[in-house]
């Protein structure tokens, strides 16, 4: 996949869901929770070991995305209602977080 791929056309916030259309005209859709929880800023994930800090637990299962900002020409900042809001996602993380079957291989 080129990097003008993985380039996000549009991004739609709506309620726990988020919806991303990509350059390729690809839409992948995403619960807040699980972009929640896949963070791997360094309150989440360890910066040495890589190995998960954040107990899922903790994170609310209504859990919601307010609003978001471009990092660069690279990323998104997400603020989520749990008041998280120091991951960055790479374009690219977060089209390899898809799971339709197109992105899975399938």
């Amino acid at each position: 996949m080129s990097t003008n791929q993985i380039r996000p056309k549009d991004i739609l916030l709506s309620g726990d869901k988020i919806s991303i259309e990509w350059q390729d005209n690809h839409t992948s859709e995403y619960s807040s929770r699980d972009l929640r929880l896949g963070c791997r800023c360094a309150a989440c994930i360890d910066e040495w070991t890589q190995r998960p800090i954040l107990d899922p637990v903790t994170v609310p299962a209504q859990v919601e995305i307010l609003d978001y900002l471009p990092v660069g020409n690279y990323a998104y900042q997400f603020l989520f209602n749990d008041e998280h809001y120091t991951g960055i996602y790479t374009f690219e993380f977060l089209r390899s977080l898809c799971g339709c079957s197109s992105c899975q291989g399938g």
